[in-house]
């Protein structure tokens, strides 16, 4: 792994593209991810390849097609922090055509893929909530594109982490395929909801030969090729996290670190 795992959003005023991660960038073989800026009119259109894509609509409204498929006008959020996402599912070897009606923040989530499964629509009402962990390790979870959704390889959730909280916690790696435990690439997406706020992950492995701590500002990404990935939030500044995964096989079993046993249990 030579990629950075901290990647920088482009900011600058004529990007409409703030991040764009391909496998061959991160140096893995099966997530790939942006985010656009979009302002009221912009389009962005494109033919899928191999890969199918998830559009998460994080704030803004936009009209959607894929393959001639109108899905109207989408999107009621003003931050990703204002309730639960529309999204939508576009299969590989689609035509995708959207429109921002309004200012619209985009994120576009891919994976390899055959297109065996028709475009959709995922309404805020699809979406599960779940609150994960106790104490100061609560977080709140929006599952967008679960494993029990149709989808071939690409798993999509949001997380929401009060300040002061941590998330991704216990400590738990998915990077191989042995122990009851699935190979999963992972991207981070983060914002914050205060500006001037922060957040600290870490990634890393038993043998330490990977053992990265980042200062994650807003619009970060992180990316977690392997190893474990906890999440810490600052106090007075909620974190809300768009986390991508994918892999070989379409299932999240994890392990969790040893001599954090005990957390799981208690929680």
């Amino acid at each position: 792994m030579t990629a950075s795992l901290l990647v920088k959003p482009d900011l600058s005023p004529a990007a409409a593209q703030v991040h764009r991660i391909t496998p061959e960038s991160a140096g893995w073989r099966y997530v790939g991810f942006e985010v656009f800026d979009l302002h009221p009119r912009q389009r962005l259109e494109r033919e899928i390849s191999e890969r199918e894509q998830c559009l998460v609509l994080l704030s803004g409204r936009a009209s959607v097609s894929v393959d001639g498929q109108a899905f109207g006008a989408i999107g009621t959020r003003s931050s990703p922090f204002d309730g639960k996402p529309f999204a939508v599912y576009a299969p590989a070897r689609s035509q995708l055509i959207l429109e921002a009606q309004t200012r619209c923040e985009l994120a576009v989530c891919s994976a390899p893929a055959e297109g065996r499964f028709p475009p959709r629509l995922i309404r805020p009402d699809d979406v599960g909530e779940e609150v994960r962990g106790a104490g100061t390790n609560t977080r709140y979870v929006r599952n967008v594109l679960p494993a029990s959704a149709a989808a071939e390889g690409l798993l999509v959730v949001e997380v929401l982490t009060p300040g002061g909280h941590w998330s991704s916690y216990p400590p738990h790696k998915h990077d191989s395929d042995q122990g009851g435990e699935t190979q999963l690439e992972e991207i981070y997406y983060h914002r914050l909801a205060r500006p001037g706020g922060f957040a600290f992950q870490r990634v890393y492995t038993d043998d330490r030969t990977l053992d990265e701590t980042m200062t994650v500002e807003d619009r970060d990404v992180v990316l977690v090729p392997r190893g474990y990935h906890p999440v810490s939030a600052a106090h007075g500044f909620d974190l809300y996290y768009l986390n991508v995964m994918a892999g070989p096989v379409r299932r999240w079993q994890f392990t969790t670190a040893p001599g954090y046993e005990f957390l799981t249990r208690r929680s």
